[in-house]
């Protein structure tokens, strides 16, 4: 992570930079290219409320329905049934028909969503059925590389700010927002720090 950043934590918020610390090396946030949004989306919804190696089985299968590349008319062209057979649930499966059938009738025009502010990403990410605001915050962070997001749906991001800050019961949305406050304009460094620390005892 950047001395600039880490700094940053250590004048604002100790606690997080002395966990920070034990961590060491932490991914890089990288901006992907526009043709990869539609497949990082896709990603996304298939993660949704799983565990990164279960959410990663069942991308891998769904995107080996694909060998001639993940396009939204192939997505559109594929049967719910096989799209539940490679491990998507009824849900997932229909989520992800939706998001196929905004990009290619160009109702969500992903190439220009690098153009806008955050809020107004979330904004159009939303009205697509089946992705709300904690898809909309990690395409944010994971593809769009932004540096100040936070995702208050996030449960690990929860669990992260309740052990390094000892909060016995989970924090209500009040506590969090004045914690991660200081951590402004890097919450989204800050929250890479928080779901690491749930590894290091």
């Amino acid at each position: 992570m950047d001395k600039k950043i880490l700094n940053h934590f250590k004048k604002n918020d100790p606690l997080l930079h002395a966990f920070s610390l034990r961590i060491g090396e932490f991914k890089v946030l990288k901006k992907e290219k526009p043709e990869n949004y539609f497949l990082k989306l896709c990603d996304t919804i298939a993660g949704q409320q799983l565990s990164g190696k279960a959410a990663d089985a069942i991308f891998s299968r769904f995107m080996r329905l694909y060998p001639k590349g993940l396009t939204p008319g192939a997505v559109l062209k594929t049967r719910h049934e096989k799209l539940r057979g490679a491990g998507m649930s009824n849900a997932k499966a229909k989520y992800l028909k939706n998001l196929a059938q905004a990009v290619f009738s160009n109702k969500l025009r992903l190439a220009s969503l690098d153009s806008l502010s955050d809020i107004e990403v979330i904004k159009q990410l939303v009205q697509v059925k089946g992705i709300g605001p904690w898809t909309a915050e990690m395409f944010l962070m994971f593809t769009l590389g932004r540096p100040d997001v936070f995702s208050h749906g996030d449960l690990g991001l929860r669990k992260g700010i309740k052990k390094i800050y000892g909060f016995k019961k989970d924090p209500g949305i009040k506590k969090v927002e004045k914690i991660i406050k200081k951590w402004s304009p890097y919450k989204t460094y800050a929250s890479l720090i928080l779901w690491e620390s749930l590894e290091v005892d």
